[in-house]
C-alpha cells in the first residue's frame, strides 16, 4: 500500500473515532460547566469556566461508593462464574469425544435465539421460592450456568490448539481435568480475558436484573443507581453528566488496560 492510500486510510479512520468519541467529549465537557451555562447557552462548546465542584456535589448526592462497590461484586462474581462454568462446558465440546456431542453444540447454540424475557419470569418465580430475591446472588448466580455465545468462543479457541498436546498428556497420565486445569487454560488466557472482559461489560452495564431482583436501595449497582440519580436531578444536567462521566471512566480504563489481550483473543477466536 502506498503512503497516498495510507494516508487517506489513516483519515478515515480518525474520522470515524471522532464521530464515537464526539458523544464523550460533549458529556465531559458538560459535566464541566455551570449549571446557567447549561440552561441559558446549551449548544456552547466549551463551558465559560470549570467546576470541578460538580463532581463533589454528584457524589455528595448519590452513594457512590456504596454503589461503586456492589457493583465490583456483581462484575467480580459474575465473571468468575461465567469463565469457569463455560470454559468447562467448551472443553466437553471441543475436546471430548462423546455421543451427541454435535447434536447437543447445535441445541445449545439454538438457545442463543431465546430472548431474555422468555425467562424472566420463570427465572423470578424460581429465586423468589430460593428465597433470593433482593440479593446479588440472584444475579450472580446465573452466570455459572454457562452463556452459549461464551461457550462457543472459547469452544473455537480449544478447537485450535493443536491435539497431540493432549495426547502427550494423556501418555504422561494426566486426567482430563488435569489437561483441561494445567494446560488448555494456560494456553488460551487471550480467549478468556475476551470473555472476561465481555462479561464485565454486561454485568457493569446491567440495568434488566437490579430492577427485576433488587428492592433495597443499598444494594444497588451503579447502573440502577444512575437511573435512580436521574429520577431524582432531572433538572439538575451537569450533575447529570458528571455522574455520567464516573459511571463511564471506569469501563474506559479497563479497556486501555486489557486492550491488547481483547483483541489478540477476538483475532484468534475461531482460527484453526
Amino acid at each position: 500500500m502506498n503512503k497516498a492510500a495510507m494516508k487517506w486510510k489513516w483519515m478515515a479512520l480518525l474520522c470515524v473515532s471522532g464521530i464515537f468519541l464526539l458523544p464523550l467529549l460533549l458529556m465531559l465537557l458538560a459535566s464541566v460547566k455551570p449549571a446557567e451555562q447549561l440552561t441559558s447557552d446549551p449548544y456552547t462548546l466549551l463551558p465559560d469556566r470549570v467546576l470541578l465542584e460538580n463532581y463533589r456535589d454528584a457524589l455528595e448526592a448519590i452513594p457512590y461508593v456504596k454503589y461503586l462497590a456492589n457493583s465490583i461484586v456483581l462484575c467480580v462474581g459474575s465473571v468468575v462464574g461465567t469463565v469457569i462454568s463455560c470454559s468447562l462446558v467448551a472443553y466437553g465440546f471441543a475436546r471430548l469425544k462423546w455421543r451427541g456431542r454435535n447434536l447437543m453444540f447445535a441445541v445449545m447454540i439454538g438457545t442463543m435465539l431465546l430472548p431474555w424475557h422468555v425467562t424472566m419470569i420463570p427465572r423470578f418465580v424460581l429465586f423468589s421460592e430460593l428465597g433470593l430475591y433482593n440479593h446479588l446472588a440472584a444475579i450472580i448466580l446465573p452466570t455459572f450456568l454457562g452463556d452459549a455465545f461464551y461457550i462457543f468462543l472459547l469452544r473455537q479457541f480449544f478447537l485450535s490448539i493443536p491435539e497431540e498436546i493432549s495426547e502427550a498428556a494423556r501418555l504422561d497420565g494426566l486426567s482430563e481435568l488435569g489437561i483441561y486445569w494445567r494446560i488448555i487454560l494456560p494456553l488460551s488466557k487471550p480467549a478468556l480475558i475476551t470473555v472476561a472482559i465481555f462479561q464485565l461489560v454486561a454485568s457493569w452495564n446491567d440495568f434488566s436484573g437490579p430492577l427485576l431482583y433488587l428492592s433495597d436501595h443499598e444494594k444497588f449497582p451503579l447502573a440502577y443507581g444512575l437511573e435512580q440519580f436521574v429520577s431524582s436531578y432531572a433538572d439538575q444536567t451537569h450533575l447529570l453528566m458528571a455522574a455520567s462521566v464516573m459511571f463511564t471512566l471506569p469501563m474506559i480504563i479497563l479497556f486501555f488496560v486489557a486492550q491488547k489481550s481483547f483483541i489478540r483473543g477476538i483475532t484468534m477466536t475461531g482460527s484453526k
